[in-house]
């Protein structure tokens, strides 16, 4: 036996403990992915802003280019 409990409660406790670890770390495991995500997305977006804003800087007219949706 571990300490006052009998054997049944304890293994259920430490089933419950390991059940909690896993979701605990699950949702930090989708928190870490979104942040990185997140992250790629904001470098690719102000990537794109500095190029236009460079041409733009530089004097010339038709930096953006235009999409006609074909």
């Amino acid at each position: 036996m571990h300490g006052s409990f009998p054997q049944g409660e304890s293994d259920r406790n430490d089933y419950e403990d390991d059940k909690r670890r896993r979701s605990t770390g699950v949702i930090a495991l989708v928190i870490v992915a979104l942040l990185v995500g997140g992250g790629y997305f904001l470098i690719v977006k102000l990537r794109a802003m500095a190029r236009i804003q460079d041409c733009v800087m530089s004097g010339r007219t038709n930096c953006a280019p235009i999409d006609l949706g074909r």
